[in-house]
């Protein structure tokens, strides 16, 4: 092929998240080389997420997408609680979409949620021809909602041609639960680490001044939405215990819903039992993660289900962070050697916290010795490749 490989991605909507990022930052870059074409199609222009309206338009990743050269085409449609199931689509909808189908070679949809549009496109009898890969970023695929029905029936009939999952568990979880491609990839994630880095004494400082937070002070960091999936309740939780036996600490949470504004998490914040004395930072959603992360001691994560490769450990450890997450997804693996996986509960995970902070220096160390192996230009290689093989088993299959 003489001309560019076009590739368009599908894209439940532009909001706060972890796989929107990475991919975002995969399209970015791939659009750059020139032997690649990338479009977008986001099912919806708007999101209601976490207690916040969020404009596409106004969302980093979709600026971002732009400013790379990327088209970015939407529906006049809000993203909320449930993703859009096959019959919402209107005709108008599926027949523009059936021609940026046609007018692509390779199709790639972000997570399993905007398959609905390919089920509905094949009802339809819509759907051309073309590989149909699902990239999968998440390692309990039963809280996908329908949407795992959607992948389940799209890989069975054969619409679906492959899966590209961001960690080992990822791929093994999505198999247990009935998804069936003729072709499987595991990719890992990997970080833009010009952008996340360890910052100089004066930098933090001054990042840390901007927050009221002292040089010395030991700082913990999350880094997630408000969701169950993430158990912002046990970090709390964790919190309450050690302030108590660390009261000059700073702990530090962002994300969608992460704010006072947001009555719920005031609720759980008064139910975790952090009171007022208590040194939280709760700074919603931010644009300067990098900033963030370097003055940061720890990058928490609580999750209790649902990662696959969460990328605010890496992120952080680039940072110079040191990384203490529950065993979830491939986050042991990922942080082998330089972070501390406790087990779920508070104790445990202030016990964790207490020992980083202690061997801050070693860790640290071999944090930022890892950078080499968390930089995204290997994992753009890779779907650079993955998205050439898709296109090369395709017409081998005719």
């Amino acid at each position: 092929m003489t001309r560019p490989i076009r590739v368009l991605s599908l894209y439940e909507g532009f909001f706060a998240g972890g796989a929107r990022i990475l991919h975002s930052d995969v399209v970015a870059g791939l659009s750059q080389g020139g032997a690649q074409q990338h479009r977008v199609l986001s099912l919806t222009s708007a999101a209601r997420r976490d207690a916040s309206m969020q404009s596409a338009r106004d969302d980093t990743r979709f600026r971002r997408l732009q400013q790379a050269g990327v088209v970015i085409d939407t529906f006049d449609r809000i993203a909320g609680d449930r993703p859009l199931a096959p019959e919402e689509f209107t005709a108008t909808e599926l027949a523009r979409a059936a021609a940026l189908f046609t007018e692509a070679d390779v199709v790639l949809s972000l997570k399993e949620q905007p398959l609905s549009l390919v089920v509905a496109l094949e009802r339809a009898g819509l759907l051309p021809d073309r590989p149909i890969a699902a990239c999968l970023h998440r390692s309990d695929p039963t809280h996908s909602g329908p949407a795992l029905e959607w992948l389940t029936d799209a890989a069975g009939s054969g619409a679906v041609t492959a899966t590209i999952s961001c960690a080992e568990s990822t791929s093994l979880a999505y198999a247990n639960a009935g998804v069936v491609a003729r072709e499987a990839r595991v990719i890992d994630n990997g970080i833009d680490t010009r952008r996340f880095r360890p910052g100089t004494r004066v930098q933090r400082r001054r990042i840390r001044a901007g927050l009221g937070i002292p040089d010395s002070a030991p700082v913990v960091l999350l880094a997630a939405r408000f969701d169950a999936m993430k158990d912002p309740g046990l970090f709390l939780r964790a919190v309450a215990t050690h302030a108590r036996r660390a009261p000059g600490a700073h702990y530090v949470m962002c994300g969608s819903g992460m704010t006072a504004d947001n009555p719920a998490f005031r609720a759980l914040r008064a139910e975790s039992g952090v009171g007022e004395s208590v040194n939280l930072h709760a700074l919603g959603l931010r644009e300067d993660m990098p900033e963030l992360y370097r003055i940061a001691d720890i990058v928490a994560l609580t999750s209790a289900f649902g990662e696959a490769s969460p990328l605010c450990l890496v992120e952080g450890a680039a940072s110079g962070a040191v990384p203490v997450t529950t065993d979830v997804g491939d986050a042991a693996r990922m942080i082998d050697g330089f972070g501390l996986v406790t087990a779920r509960d508070e104790s445990s995970i202030v016990a964790a916290w207490t020992h980083a902070l202690a061997h801050r220096p070693a860790l640290r160390a071999a944090a930022v010795a890892a950078r080499g192996r968390l930089d995204r230009r290997r994992m753009i290689d890779d779907y650079r490749g993955a998205i050439a093989g898709l296109l090369l088993a395709d017409l081998v299959a005719v």
